[in-house]
């Protein structure tokens, strides 16, 4: 195509964040929807200019940017990824609407940095050079520090911030030192990651390379040891940010998209390491959940549970697996990220969402109880829900690759539902007894609109998941026919 798509999907949310400066405070908010529904649009328009059945990266963009380094600004879709476009700006509107109301002062920084969150996030979707993929990468990191230092829901956001960011940039010196590697190794260097991805690199370069991703993108997963960040977030962030850091698995997708395929003698070599480490995500996760009074940290902690089921499941190295853990990852963004936007309206009504301090609020938010409750469901897996799917495809995988860690798994994703049934009922069933409960009112009409979304993609995605896998299917196959070179 000669219309540069995926220069506009990335760089629109950028452009509005700049123009929203020149434009009144009051105005703010509105630039910031319409920029957010013009880069769905966009999305929705390169998703359906994908093509399933041609060549694997599709609607390239390619143009030089270091020459001296041979690094090219380079982007690209394959079916791996090209789904994630939307997802990701259908969440980033559902953390606009949840911040609607919250957000009272220095409004035009507010929504600047998270149109600049958007815009850095899309592109790590979208960039298929080193260089420029680490770019977009470090540049989540400013926007999100201060929109947890500035608008943190306590008085622990600003520490929550420093040490976020801290601990994430020093997950991205591995990464970027692996991409490094990866050039160094080449007679003619290059961040060029289509081209390496043909490429069989030397046995010490693919371990080098394997071990600094799985490190790198294992604190952003987060794998268990490296998930202590998350829970000290969940309580401190506002509930949009965390629903766009728990519903948007980035770490995940730079293992399924660049430490698995880059070496692939390794992987295949380590696959109980892999195995082992989304085990323990699992059972570590819903074990987490059972101590857990407050429904933001559980659904955290529910988070690191199933994305430790999709790292299980792409230890198998199959098609099917790699289906299952993409199918999973878009579910976050509908279902607990769903979730979590829907949290942060029971917040803003009744100023917690702390199990014991609501009690009976089915009462009085009955739509608001239905949506957590439904989104709740997708995320422990229910069938019919856009979750089954894709944890059905990851459980055959693992337990006929790994069985005794897909047994162990089923134990562990069996303690996190109940866990979540249990929490429910506490919350949201029973007498109302609270004033701020008792006080409470149901969903507006933008919520409204939320919830109707939600629901309709949930069950949707659930009933007829064919669709998405078709589009899925043939990036699936080349990338487990990759690790066979």
């Amino acid at each position: 195509m000669s219309l540069p798509l995926l220069s506009l999907v990335v760089w629109l949310p950028a452009a509005a964040a700049l123009l929203l400066w020149g434009l009144p405070a009051r105005r703010a908010r509105g630039l910031a929807a319409a920029a957010m529904l013009a880069t769905l649009l966009l999305s929705t328009a390169a998703l359906l200019a994908y093509d399933p059945a041609g060549v694997r990266f599709q609607l390239v963009e390619r143009a030089p940017w270091i020459t001296s380094l041979n690094v090219h600004y380079l982007l690209a879709v394959d079916g791996l990824s090209v789904l994630f476009l939307p997802a990701t700006a259908l969440l980033f509107i559902g953390a606009l609407v949840a911040a609607w109301n919250a957000v009272r002062d220095a409004e035009r920084l507010h929504y600047s940095l998270l149109l600049l969150l958007q815009s850095a996030t899309l592109g790590i979707f979208c960039a298929l050079d080193g260089v420029l993929f680490f770019a977009f990468w470090e540049l989540t990191l400013v926007p999100l520090y201060f929109l947890l230092g500035r608008w943190g829901a306590n008085a622990g956001a600003p520490a929550a911030a420093t040490r976020y960011f801290l601990l994430m940039l020093a997950g991205g010196v591995p990464v970027l030192l692996a991409f490094v590697v990866l050039a160094a190794s080449q007679p003619a260097p290059t961040f060029d990651l289509i081209a390496l991805f043909d490429v069989s690199l030397p046995r010490p370069v693919q371990l080098a390379v394997f071990l600094l991703m799985l490190l790198g993108f294992g604190l952003k997963v987060p794998l268990v040891p490296l998930h202590t960040w998350l829970p000290q977030f969940a309580l401190a962030a506002p509930g949009s940010l965390t629903a766009l850091l728990v519903g948007l698995k980035l770490g995940a997708y730079g293992l399924l998209r660049f430490a698995i395929p880059l070496a692939p003698e390794i992987a295949r070599e380590l696959h109980w390491l892999v195995a082992g480490l989304g085990t323990l995500a699992i059972l570590y996760g819903a074990v987490g959940m059972l101590a857990q009074t407050n429904l933001r940290v559980a659904l955290a902690y529910a988070s690191v549970c199933h994305v430790g089921l999709a790292v299980l499941g792409l230890a198998a190295y199959t098609a099917s697996g790699v289906q299952g853990a993409v199918s999973l990852l878009l579910s976050f963004s509908v279902a607990t990220g769903g979730a979590l936007v829907l949290l942060e309206f029971l917040r803003q009504r009744t100023g917690t969402t702390d199990v014991g301090a609501l009690g009976g609020a089915a009462r009085t938010m009955p739509l608001l109880a239905s949506g957590i409750f439904v989104c709740g469901l997708a995320g422990v897996g229910m069938p019919g829900t856009s979750s089954f799917p894709g944890e059905f495809l990851l459980l055959i995988a693992a337990l006929e690759t790994h069985t005794g860690a897909g047994m162990a798994a089923l134990f562990g994703l069996s303690i996190a539902a109940g866990t979540f049934l249990f929490l429910f009922k506490r919350a949201f069933l029973g007498p109302a007894t609270r004033p701020a409960v008792l006080q409470a009112s149901d969903l507006r009409p933008r919520e409204w609109a939320v919830l109707v979304a939600l629901i309709a993609m949930i069950v949707g995605i659930g009933v007829h998941p064919e669709p998405w896998f078709d589009l899925v299917r043939p990036a699936a196959r080349a990338w487990a026919a990759g690790l066979l070179r």
